[in-house]
């Protein structure tokens, strides 16, 4: 199990570093319209984002 949690957070960190890696320009004005968001706004992405992780895994598994 901790194999599996360990490969999840490695991939995780991965994805995370892409964006900057190859836009960094493009990220850094995303970041500065995500925190001109109101708090509502960024919670539903969030909840969102939930939602269609646990989708995928359910699909996958």
């Amino acid at each position: 199990m901790w194999h599996d949690l360990l490969v999840a957070v490695a991939l995780l960190l991965v994805i995370e570093g892409v964006m900057p890696f190859l836009a960094p320009s493009a990220m850094r004005r995303m970041l500065l319209e995500v925190a001109g968001q109101s708090n509502r706004s960024l919670r539903i992405a969030g909840l969102a984002s939930m939602i269609g992780g646990v989708g995928l895994l359910y699909l996958i598994n």
